[in-house]
């Protein structure tokens, strides 16, 4: 009787041990070593050199001006944590976005893969389109207005940006306060969609899978501390 319950209790935990180990979060990755352009390149333009516009500036990726094309990272990701530092020039716009993927028919990351936004509020006129502030830094880009439009720091100052995917649901930080939440699938994702610029866009948010990217809109911006965990 005795054996049989070590048994059991041997079985339970190993079951238990197990399980922790399944769901354990994976570990934090750099994807940017402060030092060189190791682990990106630009869009559609694998195995190719970087145009001089994207630099390493004091420990940042930094774009210098217009025609640096957008960044991508040379993994894919789904289901993930990613944290940066990025800091917008007066009067400037940028974006980071998930889901990427690379293919001639698409002509930038935005055509597949939906957009956390940095811009400077104060100056950029996109600030003020959209609907309802959705187009200002940290939304939803044309799809949520951030929760917190007081929680953006000025142009030049750095901000601290987490971006959550995980098994359907979406979440943005930034400087600590969270500024959406959103599903990535389902009627409820296909009506933000449909409410968007991005309804008639054929491969817009199909992707599950996919590239992180940072966007050239002509507009210094610079992105430090980039580190990605998949979940």
């Amino acid at each position: 009787m005795k054996k049989v319950k070590f048994s059991l209790v041997l079985a339970a935990t190993t079951l238990i041990l197990t399980c922790g180990f399944v769901q354990k979060k994976g570990k934090w990755q750099n994807l940017f070593n402060g030092k060189d352009f190791s682990g990106w390149h630009a869009f559609n333009k694998q195995g190719e050199p970087l145009s001089d516009k994207w630099v390493v500036d004091d420990g940042a990726i930094a774009l210098t001006g217009k025609g640096g094309g957008d960044l991508v990272t040379d993994q894919e990701f789904e289901n993930f944590e990613l944290e940066m530092d990025w800091k917008i020039s007066e009067k400037g716009n940028s974006g980071v976005m998930w889901g990427v993927v690379e293919d001639k028919k698409y002509c930038c990351p935005y055509s597949t893969g939906p957009e956390m936004q940095v811009l400077d509020d104060a100056k950029h006129p996109d600030s003020f389109a959209g609907k309802n502030g959705n187009h200002k830094a940290g939304s939803l880009y044309d799809m949520i207005p951030p929760a917190d439009l007081n929680a953006v720091k000025p142009a030049g100052e750095w901000n601290k940006a987490k971006m959550k995917i995980d098994k359907g649901q979406g979440t943005f930080w930034l400087n600590g306060k969270q500024m959406v939440t959103f599903p990535t699938k389902g009627p409820e994702w296909d009506a933000l969609v449909a409410n968007s610029k991005f309804k008639t866009w054929e491969g817009f948010a199909k992707f599950p899978k996919g590239k992180i990217a940072l966007q050239d809109h002509g507009n210094k911006v610079w992105f430090r501390n980039i580190r990605i965990r998949e979940l």
